[in-house]
């Protein structure tokens, strides 16, 4: 007997996920999306090696039009630290090109936008950051999301039975 194959591949240690915002495609409608490097310390990395961290409060801002800063993300101090241990919700500098920057400032100007985290992943052992350019969902928006995806998801299921009950 055949060992099954896995469509995704080999898993790469040095490519995963440590954290997503699920909440953040629940209440912001995503525009536009960047990825980001950390400037992190040591024992954050340690951390997030671990697989711990929370975006949920997160977005991101401007100091100047040249720097771009994550705020509100918590990773937890790392429990084999010294005194030398980071604070959990910290600012960090964001790494983007200058072009990419501008482009986000420019779409972040408009009433209602914003920049949130996405997913925190390390790529090729560096620390990554998806961003997106997102426009705040209002009560009824959330609402018909969810109930298209209800609609969708009923629908499926009715052509599966139907397919399984005709073969």
């Amino acid at each position: 007997m055949a060992a099954k194959k896995s469509k995704k591949g080999p898993k790469d240690p040095n490519n995963h996920v440590v954290a997503t915002n699920r909440r953040a495609r629940h209440d912001y409608e995503i525009l536009d999306r960047y990825e980001a490097g950390l400037v992190l310390t040591g024992t954050e990395v340690k951390s997030l090696r671990e697989g711990q961290a929370a975006l949920t409060d997160g977005f991101a801002s401007f100091s100047n039009p040249t720097e771009m800063w994550l705020e509100q993300v918590h990773i937890p101090e790392y429990l084999n630290g010294t005194w030398t241990n980071h604070a959990a919700r910290r600012k960090r500098k964001l790494l983007l090109h200058h072009r990419e920057l501008d482009k986000i400032q420019r779409q972040t100007e408009g009433k209602g936008y914003t920049v949130v985290p996405l997913q925190l992943y390390f790529k090729d052992g560096k620390a990554k950051v998806e961003l997106a350019i997102a426009k705040g969902k209002r009560e009824f928006d959330k609402r018909e999301t969810l109930r298209r995806k209800q609609d969708d998801r009923e629908a499926q299921r009715a052509m599966r039975q139907r397919n399984l009950g005709a073969a």
